[in-house]
Parts: C-alpha cells; structure tokens; sequence
C-alpha cells in the first residue's frame, strides 16, 4: 500500500521522485492511488509511469477513468496501452467508450488484436463468449513434451495463463488438457497424447457467466476453455475473471434487493447517486400508495380504536422483515446453484415449517403487546392481532420463496423480487386482511373502544 509520503509528493509538484516511488510499486497499489486522485491529476501521475508499469497500471484502473486518460493521452500512447491490454479487459473498455473512439482505435491496433477483440465483442453480454480471453496455450496432439515446453517457452510468454495447456486437432477442435505440472514431470520424448486428460471441462460461448463460475467453482479450476458450438476452442476464462463475475454478480444482487440501480459505489458523485437511487424510490413511493389505499377506507375504525395505531407499524416492519429473510436466502441459493426451480416445492415446505414455528412466537409477542398497550376495553383487538401476525408470517415465508422461484422459471433474474417490493405487498396484504377484521369484530360483536 502507498505511504503517505508518497500520496503528498503530487501535492508538493516532486514529480522525479513520484516517477521512482510509482514505479517501485505494484500495479495495483498505482492504480488505487491514480484512481484517489482528483480528475486533473490523474493524467500527470499516470504520465510518469515508465511504459511496462503504465501498462499494467492501466488494466487495473476503473473503466471510467480508463476512459478519461485516453482522452488525455496522445493516440501513439493510446493505441500502446490498448494494444497491450488482454483481450477481454479491451472488449470491456470498448463497450464504455463512444462509437467513434471505438472505431479510431480498432482501426490502430494489429490485425491479431483486432480480430481478437471483435470476436469477444460479438459474442452477447453476460456470456462466456464476452468475458473468456483469446490468449491461451494450445498444442498439438503430434507433439512431444519436450517439443511442447519449447514452444510454450519461445511462443506462449504473453499467454494469460500457462497452468493449462488445451490440445486440439488440425480443426482446432478440443480434444483433451494437459497441466503444466504433467509437462514438467514427465520424460522429454513422451507425447502429449499419452498423458493429456480427455475429460475436459469446458463451456460454450453462449454460457452465462454465472454457471461458468459455478462449474469452475464445482470443480476447482483456475481455468475454463470455452468452445463453439463445433467444439472448436476459442477462448478461455481465468479465475480472476471469474473473481469479477462473483463480485458484480453479489453486488447486483444485494443492490437490487435494496432497491438500488446497479453500478452504484460508495464514491460516487451525488448527481450519480441520485439517478441510481430516485427511480427506485418514486416507483416504491407508488407502491406504498397502494398499502396507504388498503388503510384510507378504515379511518374511522382506527380512529374508534386508538390501539390500532401502535400496533399497525409492527405488522409492517415484522412482516416485512420476515419476507426479505425468505427472499434473501432463496435468492443466494439460487445464485449459487444450491437450488433450482424444481426444488422449490422443497424449499417452500422447509419455509412454512420454519414459518410455523416463528408465526406462533411472534402471534404470543403481538398478544402481549397489544394487551399491554390497549385500554382495558380494547383488549380484545389482542387475540385478532396476534392472528394476523401469524397469518401475515406465513404469507411471507411464501412470497419470498415462490416469486424467486418463478423468476427462476421463466428465465429472469430472481433478484428482481426487491426487498422493499415484497415488504409494501405484504403490507398491503396485513393491514387490508387486520383492519377487515377489527372492522367485522366493532359490527358483528358490538365490541366497545
């Protein structure tokens, strides 16, 4: 991590001494200081980075700030930095930049890169085929080990990975793997057929990102190659890829159950903040409308009985709670792969049991209560409280298992289901089914408030 010495070198203007601090560092700990920094800075500390750290600071830089020093940058130094970058990590700054930007730098980078970039970009977003690398080993199935290690040695220096090495026939077609362990401790003249493993464990192009994380996962991979639908090998997905995807993947998730637009960070400037969380809210504030509706109709019954205004906000709160519990663990299940849709008749018997159990304790805890707070004639909205609040939980145990579930089902993305959502439903759901009844119980049983 940077001292504070080096952070106040820009801000005293030594900058042969930022230039030895900076390049003495790890990529990483360069592009966290670099991206700290305020806007007009950036570009004067990226500068006086020597070309291979430059490059290799660059790829660890968020896209926006990416973004903005190619702006700042001559185009030979541009075209350096975006040539040298991987594949995958190119196609991902493409798709932040403007079309035209686009465009000027394919055109400036080498036929091999060009190609290599197109193809990635082509493939849809959130598949394999989008965020697999085209940099990787590939031998012949004729060769010897020992020819095979020379190869990799004279050849495959710039490869992103060299842990696993993929065969193929004249087709490019995947036939086995082969680690570089098995190369190093295996005789010189052994072919590479006879100790290759034609069980590979590979993805197609069109295969979502989250099951390529979790088949790596599944089976401790720190390497995937992803094939055509010819079984032609194309690319490959590296754990640090895979790392990323965990990461948006959870982030998205627990964005979404919070009623956040994804993309969001702690840093973000405010007008960002806003446009990211405003929406959500007005959509939420329509939603309570609904709730509000189902308690307009009832004014005079709350009014008759004074109680019911204490008690109304712990139907809210706790069952809403209860829901989002549901809701979050069917959700992370799902994501990763515990469950699926056809264990949701499982899931949702495990739910009502637990569901049970809880709706008897808080149906005792609403009772008491409500005898506590109510007048001595009031009382009796106790046993209709505490009813509710057991038939409020189990409702929710069901809603937050079965909308994930047929989310699943109809191929979208469970975490659509948020957590305010399920709350403002179950709202609705508990003060319409308690108010009814205090209602019935002031007419049908002539009960005095």
């Amino acid at each position: 991590m940077l001292t504070q010495d080096v952070r106040n070198l820009l801000d005293i203007a030594d900058l042969n001494q930022l230039k030895c601090d900076l390049n003495r560092l790890q990529p990483v700990d360069v592009g966290e200081y670099i991206s700290e920094l305020p806007e007009k800075q950036r570009a004067i500390a990226f500068r006086v980075l020597n070309k291979t750290q430059a490059i290799d600071v660059f790829e660890y830089l968020p896209t926006e700030i990416q973004e903005e020093l190619i702006h700042s940058l001559h185009d030979v130094q541009v075209v350096q930095l975006v040539e040298e970058m991987s594949p995958d990590e190119r196609a991902e700054l493409f798709d932040e930049l403007p079309a035209g930007v686009v465009k000027r730098l394919l055109q400036q980078l080498s036929n091999e890169q060009r190609q290599a970039t197109a193809t990635i970009l082509g493939y849809p977003e959130g598949t394999a085929g989008r965020v697999m690398t085209t940099e990787y080993v590939r031998l012949r199935r004729g060769l010897t080990v020992g020819e095979a290690l020379s190869k990799i040695r004279l050849q495959d220096e710039d490869k992103e990975t060299i842990y696993y090495a993929y065969v193929t026939d004249d087709n490019r077609t995947l036939v086995s793997v082969v680690s570089l362990r098995q190369l190093l401790f295996t005789f010189p003249e052994v072919l590479i057929k006879d100790i290759a493993s034609s069980h590979v464990v590979k993805v197609r192009t069109e295969t979502s990102q989250e099951e390529v994380a979790r088949i790596m996962q599944r089976y401790d991979l720190i390497a995937i190659p992803v094939v055509d639908r010819e079984d032609r090998l194309v690319g490959i997905i590296t754990i640090d890829d895979v790392i990323d995807i965990l990461e948006e993947e959870a982030t998205e998730d627990i964005q979404k159950l919070a009623g956040v637009s994804g993309d969001e960070e702690a840093l973000s400037p405010p007008l960002v903040t806003i446009r990211k969380r405003l929406p959500w809210l007005l959509a939420i504030m329509g939603l309570y409308i609904g709730a509000a509706s189902a308690i307009a109709p009832f004014q005079q019954v709350i009014a008759a009985v004074p109680v019911l205004a204490v008690i109304m906000p712990i139907f809210s709160n706790t069952g809403g709670t209860v829901g989002i519990q549901a809701l979050t663990v069917t959700i992370r299940s799902l994501g990763v792969g515990e469950v699926t849709p056809e264990d949701t008749l499982k899931i949702l018997r495990k739910e009502l049991l637990a569901g049970l159990g809880t709706a008897i304790a808080l149906c005792i805890t609403m009772m008491l209560l409500s005898l506590i707070w109510a007048k001595p004639q009031e009382r009796w909205v106790a046993l209709i409280a505490g009813t509710v609040m057991a038939t409020n939980t189990m409702v929710a145990v069901t809603l937050g298992t079965l909308l994930p579930m047929g989310l699943k089902r109809l191929k979208l993305d469970p975490a659509l289901v948020s957590g305010p959502l399920v709350t403002t439903m179950l709202d609705t759901i508990g003060f319409l089914t308690f108010l009814s009844m205090i209602s019935i119980a002031l007419k049908v049983f002539h009960f005095q408030a």
